[in-house]
């Protein structure tokens, strides 16, 4: 059998002649087609603006900008997560603040949201793990009677929903990315949706230096070669190539996202016949769009070791991963403070989780032997 990894992307013929046909035109960069991928996406998720910008991380970063979290301030957010959903907090000068997860679902649990909330906190960014939505209502009433910004992290869960709403459409803001392993690809890429127009406006300033042009906004106007700098932004541009892939690529989203699920329930079914083993549990109002599968082990029950189950599936072509190390459990993290202890579920959970294979292009051979080799080793 050959190596089956967790995620890959799934690029055909008609993605490839969307590039090559912008890499012919007139515009690599800063031209129409990203405009076009932006209102692409906000159709799609249901958001009245999205901006395109070159990585998850960046999205991340832009949206605690936009939201003017700052020095002193604290933002809540999940320790079962890539470290970027904590790192943009930091890097613009706030705290992150790590509420304990929800043991059946592997989500933030608002329960331990409201009991981190100090005078402090200005934002909570919970993040959709694995594709299924978080108890994004509840989240809600706890940022209303609050006062807080929520910046939905959804890089797992572009074509998720939510009590019938999209991922995109909720919260402040939302982010997504497009990296390989994700719903769709523009190769590296994201971007972040909103409602609100003020918003937008600083999340398009902020992706381009903190420069404009627009007459609109300018303290004064020395000519027509005229523009300021009105903030310290970055340069977290997306490229027309880019767009265009992504253009392409959301044509596929449903189909992208069916797939995911008719894998997921495949596992499902094979997997919870297995004594001392979970399968992932879905909140009845949520409809998951799978970006990660991921099995946990009763590993004192089935008298096994996490590591020797992981390294014999990796020896036998299965390119499992886990998802994740607790962010504060990191060297970065312990050197500011944090401790472990801090959040015992997702702790106890990430000691008894791997992430299986789980993408559009695997066929259902890959899927069998996924099945046929767990259950062989259980």
């Amino acid at each position: 059998m050959n190596y089956i990894p967790y995620g890959r992307q799934f690029i055909d013929e008609d993605d490839i002649q969307a590039v090559i046909e912008t890499l012919q035109s007139n515009f690599l960069t800063q031209g129409p087609k990203i405009k076009e991928f932006e209102d692409k996406l906000a159709l799609r998720v249901g958001a009245r603006y999205a901006v395109a910008i070159s990585n998850g991380t960046a999205a991340l970063h832009a949206a605690c900008f936009a939201a003017g979290i700052g020095v002193g301030d604290e933002v809540i957010t999940s320790p079962i997560t890539f470290a970027a959903s904590a790192n943009c907090a930091l890097y613009v000068g706030a705290k992150p603040v790590f509420a304990d997860i929800d043991p059946k679902t592997y989500n933030i649990d608002p329960t331990e949201i409201r009991k981190k909330i100090t005078n402090k906190t200005k934002a909570i960014i919970p993040v959709h793990y694995t594709g299924q939505p978080c108890n994004i209502d509840e989240i809600i009433r706890i940022a209303k009677e609050f006062n807080l910004i929520i910046i939905e992290d959804g890089a797992h869960a572009l074509g998720a929903d939510f009590n019938g709403r999209k991922i995109g459409s909720i919260g402040d803001m939302t982010t997504f990315s497009f990296h390989p392993v994700k719903h769709i690809t523009t190769g590296e890429g994201g971007a972040i949706t909103t409602d609100n127009k003020k918003l937008y406006e600083r999340l398009l300033l902020f992706r381009s230096h903190g420069i404009t042009r627009d007459l609109d906004k300018l303290i004064k106007n020395e000519g027509p070669w005229y523009y300021e700098q009105q903030e310290l932004g970055y340069n977290y541009r997306i490229t027309d190539i880019q767009a265009t892939l992504g253009i392409s690529q959301l044509n596929k989203l449903d189909d992208f996202v069916n797939r995911r699920r008719e894998i997921a329930k495949r596992y499902n079914e094979a997997f919870v016949k297995l004594d001392g083993v979970f399968t992932p549990y879905q909140l009845k109002c949520t409809n998951n769009s799978w970006h990660l599968y991921v099995l946990q082990f009763e590993l004192e029950k089935l008298k096994i070791n996490r590591k020797q189950v992981f390294e014999e599936l990796r020896s036998q072509n299965i390119g499992v991963n886990v998802h994740y190390i607790p962010v504060y459990y990191h060297p970065f993290y312990q050197k500011l403070g944090y401790e472990k202890g801090l959040c015992p579920n997702a702790e106890r959970i990430y000691e008894r989780i791997i992430s299986l294979p789980i993408y559009p292009k695997m066929c259902d051979e890959d899927v069998d032997y996924v099945i046929k080799t767990i259950t062989k080793i259980i």
